[in-house]
């Protein structure tokens, strides 16, 4: 079964979580000031993948020019990967697409780790999307651990582009941040996204 068989019910009972949710796990996290080509992109993007707004567009044209931006502010000393493949456990049903994956390793060519953030991407409703989510965390939590690169956190977010929330697993806990942070600005969003990758 895919991720995106995935409801957050069956991801908690599948996977033994505990589920806190509400206030916001990050600290107060500096904004981070995109460059002149992030800029530039999404004063073209934004409008157009609003105006088009399939999920497709609003990852081409918003959330990849984005977590692009987040490599770049790292120096490229992390990977970027979208629409990858990432067969983990099938045994448990930790298989499939997903629709982004940040690793703090500059190998691009294929997923190595640590994955740190997975982000996907959805239309509008994003609260059906978390249970995705929360399973691809899962998946790169073990794979890191298969990989004898296990990190202490894994984060997540469910973004239409416009609207983004974020989710963290620790251990057997996934912590939700009930608030939804809207882009534009994109400057909370990066700081969010460069401390997320950082901290992991």
């Amino acid at each position: 079964m895919p991720y995106c068989k995935f409801t957050l019910s069956k991801a908690v009972d599948d996977f033994q979580l505990t589920i806190v949710e509400g206030d916001p796990f990050l600290p107060e996290v500096p904004p981070v000031n995109p460059s002149s080509l992030l800029k530039d992109t999404l004063k073209e993007t934004l409008p157009w993948a609003i105006a088009v707004s399939s999920e497709k567009a609003r990852s081409e044209g918003i959330i990849n020019p984005v977590l692009l931006e987040v490599k770049r502010q790292l120096k490229g000393q992390i990977s970027v990967f979208s629409g990858e493949e990432f067969n983990v456990q099938p045994e448990v049903e930790l298989t499939g697409y997903v629709d982004f994956l940040i690793s703090r390793s500059p190998e691009q060519l294929f997923i190595k780790a640590p994955a740190v953030v997975l982000v996907e991407a959805k239309k509008e409703d994003l609260k059906p999307a978390l249970g995705q989510c929360l399973a691809e965390m899962v998946a790169a939590q073990r794979f890191n651990q298969q990989k004898q690169q296990p990190i202490s956190t894994i984060y997540g977010t469910v973004t239409s582009g416009t609207v983004w929330r974020f989710l963290q697993l620790e251990g057997q806990t996934v912590t939700i941040d009930l608030t939804d942070y809207p882009l534009p600005p994109v400057e909370q969003i990066l700081g969010k996204l460069v401390w997320m990758v950082q901290n992991g």
